[in-house]
């Protein structure tokens, strides 16, 4: 099954290119903060529980899961995304100050996770519209290849974020919402000034009328489902590995900031070409094949040596671009110009409820381990990289089947 989109004759290169730049810099505070989790958690408050440490990562996706809808059902309501887009990165710098400023003279850290809710509903909903802005301007590639760049510009933003993050929160880690607040805000300005909706007219279709669309093109599910597995497990890589990284494999931040980059730089760099790819080849073979190695990478780290991580890593993020692009490819492609926001904001929500859930389920799973095992870890990798494949085999099992039906009506008519 080969995916493919007319090309929109018109587009300035400006406006192909600034939606891209944006959500390369939109991504940078996401995992600049992973090498600095435990400053903001168990460094910073006294006593704080496995569970308490890792909701410091799932919260901000709680937050996301109410901002990627709300985005996507408004900007397709209203057939306008910049004006929203904007608003929504200036939300995001403001809350990432708030967060710097709390660390810092807020002794509470209900206050800390509240604004990392208020981060989470601002980061996607900037990251959904920023999306779909992208996705309008098709070109000459077809919606492969754009949605390739897209993927490219935001999965290279996360990948340098991690060195970055690494880089200043080993000087101080105030400096990573403190400079990410800033970018954003300048982000925002960049953004008012470079960003244009689509010049072509789409139907201002109502909320309910959206909802119904997208609840009749099932075949969406498909890319949800992998977005919601395959976000469950990078919120086990910001949380849980990274944790397992420092506490038990004693890096610190920046050896933490190099291993992240180690899987995101490859990721980054091959998510384009996987994106030209799915034009040609079958995307869900594509995400089925890629999903099997990634859960057998997974569950491969528990058992690697310090010295063997970067290269595992790297392993892990050629593989992750195999399933990344076509998801996206997909999700885009099936919503439609009528509703393609929302179908990426629905991509985004299923992803932000996987990363969400990601953080707890390992949290739960290293403590229903830890009390039978005193080498916990093992058995979570190996169950976290299970997840993956089973979800990934049964989904596939799933489309056959609705494959056959189709075929068999068709044949009966």
């Amino acid at each position: 099954m080969a995916v493919f989109a007319p090309a929109k004759p018109g587009n300035s290169s400006r406006t192909a290119i600034v939606p891209l730049v944006l959500l390369f810099g939109l991504m940078l505070p996401v995992t600049g903060m992973v090498p600095v989790l435990s400053a903001f958690t168990a460094q910073r408050f006294d006593g704080l529980s496995q569970f308490a440490s890792h909701f410091f990562m799932s919260i901000n996706m709680i937050g996301a899961l109410v901002g990627a809808p709300i985005a996507g059902l408004v900007s397709d309501r209203l057939g306008r995304r910049k004006a929203l887009a904007v608003a929504a990165l200036a939300l995001n710098g403001l809350t990432l100050l708030g967060i710097a400023f709390a660390y810092r003279h807020v002794d509470s850290y209900a206050v800390l996770l509240s604004l990392r809710l208020v981060e989470g509903f601002a980061h996607m909903s900037a990251l959904s519209l920023l999306m779909a802005l992208g996705s309008d301007q098709i070109g000459p590639g077809g919606l492969g290849g754009r949605m390739g760049a897209i993927g490219a510009s935001i999965s290279l933003g996360v990948a340098t974020g991690a060195p970055l993050g690494g880089v200043i929160g080993g000087l101080d880690p105030l400096w990573v919402p403190l400079c990410g607040g800033v970018l954003s805000l300048v982000l925002a300005v960049v953004g008012a000034v470079g960003l244009q909706d689509a010049t072509a007219t789409r139907p201002r279709m109502a909320i309910g009328q959206i909802l119904a669309t997208l609840r009749a093109r099932r075949v969406l599910l498909i890319p949800l489902a992998f977005s919601f597995a395959d976000r469950l497990t990078v919120g086990f890589i910001v949380s849980t590995l990274s944790l397992y990284l420092g506490l038990t494999l004693d890096f610190n931040a920046r050896e933490i900031g190099a291993a992240m980059a180690a899987f995101l730089i490859p990721f980054s760099l091959l998510t384009w070409p996987a994106g030209h790819l799915s034009r040609h080849w079958d995307p869900l073979l594509m995400m089925v094949f890629g999903s099997i190695l990634y859960g057998v990478f997974l569950g491969a780290l528990a058992f690697v040596p310090a010295n063997g991580v970067m290269w595992t890593m790297a392993a892990g993020g050629v593989i992750a671009a195999l399933m990344y692009a076509p998801s996206l490819v997909l999700a885009a492609h099936h919503g439609g110009d009528d509703c393609r926001a929302s179908a990426l904001a629905a991509f985004n929500m299923a992803g932000s409820l996987g990363f969400a859930a990601g953080p707890l389920v390992s949290s739960l799973l290293l403590a229903l381990y830890g009390s039978v095992s005193a080498q916990p870890h093992v058995p979570v990798f190996v169950s976290i990289g299970a997840i993956e494949v089973g979800l990934a085999l049964y989904v596939y099992v799933l489309a056959r089947r609705g494959a056959q039906r189709a075929r068999h009506f068709l044949e009966s008519r």
